[in-house]
């Protein structure tokens, strides 16, 4: 480990050097931290340079490394990353190895605040079943659903594949909202369960073609969208309160 360190350790001593040549190297200290995504920092101490890495890059080939260490030292120095330097590591990070470990770690080390399904005015779990009947054929395994802890606006429902949990903003849970509304925003989220992200050249793809098209066959797409349109403001001042 030690000698690994060093290597590194000279990685990000060549990126100074590279980014200012005329300006005398700072001492550097390279440690691995157990991060749970993957997660890097970089920072100045008293005119000395720390920087830690992620462990779930332990493994991680040299020239990744120096992709990373011109990404960082490139960031704290303000200047322009080499393409060359992402595109090594981003290689790397993105591969389905590594971004299944992520998903891994976060699934071991993360918390997911959860509150209950049963709202005030809707059911999730009752809504869940109906539009798996409806939809779907009961061909979508049932996650953990549950209502926002706080009421939002801007995101009305997210699907976290890592913790297999649905969330539905508590904004929803109203009288005055329809009932179209709430099933259209949980149909939304089970479509990213029936079209898992995809992942091509490095880039994620969650609303595919295909996605929209089933998007589309909601009974109630048109006016659920209008609904959220005109509504959007009104949801933002309950939100705020």
């Amino acid at each position: 480990m030690t000698e690994i360190i060093q290597q590194i350790n000279e990685l990000y001593a060549e990126a100074f050097r590279w980014y200012d040549p005329k300006r005398a190297c700072p001492a550097i200290h390279v440690s691995f931290y157990p991060y749970v995504g993957i997660n890097h920092t970089i920072r100045i101490r008293e005119g000395q340079i720390f920087v830690r890495i992620g462990t779930i890059c332990l493994e991680m080939p040299l020239a990744c490394h120096k992709g990373l260490a011109y990404i960082l030292v490139g960031k704290l120095l303000r200047k322009k990353i080499p393409v060359g330097a992402r595109a090594v590591y981003s290689a790397y990070v993105k591969s389905d190895t590594i971004r299944l470990q992520a998903a891994d770690n976060k699934r071991a080390k993360g918390r997911k605040v959860v509150t209950t399904s049963k709202g005030k005015v809707y059911d999730l779990d009752e809504i869940f079943e109906s539009i798996n009947r409806d939809y779907f054929r009961h061909a979508i395994e049932k996650p953990v659903l549950t209502w926002s802890a706080r009421k939002t606006y801007r995101i009305l429902g997210h699907h976290d594949a890592t913790h297999d949990h649905i969330t539905i903003s508590t904004s929803l849970d109203s009288l005055d909202v329809p009932r179209y509304v709430v099933e259209y925003v949980v149909f939304h989220e089970m479509l990213h369960i029936a079209h898992p992200t995809k992942h091509v050249n490095g880039r994620r793809y969650n609303h595919t073609p295909a996605f929209k098209r089933d998007e589309q066959k909601f009974a109630y797409y048109q006016e659920a969208e209008r609904w959220i349109e005109r509504n959007v403001r009104k949801l933002k001042r309950e939100a705020k309160r």
